[in-house]
């Protein structure tokens, strides 16, 4: 028996106030109850008791361990009503990561009305460019786009979404319209560096047919808002997800190119390690963003060669 499990039956003997009774609470013998008084007090190496036929009654030393174990009890009964309660309670620290453009315009947006709703869980948002190895380094969940590329994560999808290529009416004017994904090639191209791998090379697809085209340009970024801002100036043609683009192709700032072409996908996806426990936090912040988001619709793009509507 461990110490938490003999000051338990401690202070339940005390509490009936006789072996039996206290054998017949635990489901045990009396002599049984005996006997685990007597280990008990072997072990401590004091008597905990004085006892006749008739009574028990403490001595100081039964009268400082029931004392100071019943407030040991206690402290332990509270600290596991506080872990388990965080399984079922949403509370506590819940660290989330995303990257910079997205997580300014459309997630913190989302954290605030999620902060209103589960004031017990403080929330730390983390933007960056880089990428981040949830489970290595200590977050919770991360707010991704596209495939899920690790077997240790858990993934949900908080919205569809779509890779778009577009330019701003100034330049398609005096570049042309790109017909073909080969077209892009006498093109300027704005490049978002994500990796050394991908940059600057493109992949289209329409039906069974796959196109990869290795673009070039004079300015390239690791900042998508950066690379939107160009676009905007007419430096070019722009790869960039539909909800960074979507109001600039809408009001016609920006033309959809290739329409009729495919890209990757870059849905919106929201991923935490796999765990069969997950707590209470990051189920809460799970659902909450995925009916945030379900809400929330993207602008139809307008498409290179169409006025933009009124």
């Amino acid at each position: 028996m461990d110490a938490f499990s003999d000051l338990r039956f401690f202070a339940l003997l005390m509490k009936e106030g006789s072996l039996a009774a206290a054998a017949q609470q635990m489901g045990i013998t009396p002599p049984a109850a005996s006997r685990r008084l007597a280990q008990l007090e072997h072990r401590l190496g004091v008597r905990l008791l004085h006892r006749t036929t008739r009574r028990m009654a403490l001595t100081p030393e039964g009268e400082s361990y029931l004392l100071e174990g019943t407030r040991i009890l206690a402290d332990l009964d509270a600290l596991e009503r506080t872990v388990a309660g965080a399984r079922s309670t949403p509370r506590g620290l819940i660290k989330l990561a995303a990257t910079l453009g997205f997580g300014r315009v459309h997630l913190a947006p989302a954290l605030s009305a999620f902060a209103q709703a589960y004031p017990e869980v403080e929330v730390q948002l983390h933007l960056t460019a880089r990428p981040i190895n949830l489970v290595e380094q200590g977050f919770d969940a991360a707010v991704r786009f596209g495939d899920l590329p690790d077997s240790r994560l858990t993934a949900r999808r908080l919205r569809a979404n779509r890779r778009v290529l577009c330019a701003a009416p100034g330049y398609l004017a005096r570049a042309g319209t790109p017909q073909q994904p080969a077209d892009l090639l006498g093109h300027q191209c704005i490049v978002i560096r994500e990796s050394d791998e991908t940059y600057g090379t493109w992949h289209l697809s329409q039906g069974a047919r796959q196109e990869t085209v290795k673009v070039r340009g004079m300015l390239s970024t690791n900042d998508g808002s950066a690379a939107t801002t160009w676009a905007l100036d007419g430096r070019g043609v722009l790869l960039r997800s539909e909800w960074d683009v979507a109001p600039h192709l809408a009001t016609g700032q920006l033309i959809a190119v290739l329409p009729a072409w495919q890209l990757p996908p870059a849905d919106v996806i929201l991923v935490h390690p796999t765990r069969s426990d997950l707590s209470a936090k990051t189920r809460a912040l799970v659902d909450f963003l995925g009916t945030w988001f379900a809400r929330n619709t993207l602008p139809r793009p307008q498409e290179a060669g169409t006025p933009p509507s009124a």
